[in-house]
């Protein structure tokens, strides 16, 4: 779980904004998001391999580009 410590003198926007990076790094706001609601491991299954296929098509066509 992300964390930060504050000194007195720390002020409270940047203290903010650090743990809003720390959050962001750990990703805590995409796995609350996919946990939100349960899906079947078929659906994952599908998304899985749909997020490959993507990725597989982008990576030809930026080698096809160069």
């Amino acid at each position: 779980m992300p964390g930060i410590l504050l000194d007195d003198s720390d002020n409270f926007e940047i203290a903010l904004r650090r743990f809003k990076k720390q959050v962001e790094k750990a990703g805590v706001l995409s796995e609350l998001k996919k946990r939100q609601h349960y899906e079947k491991p078929s659906v994952q299954e599908k998304k899985k391999k749909a997020a490959a296929k993507k990725r597989l098509i982008k990576k030809m066509r930026k080698s096809r580009v160069d």
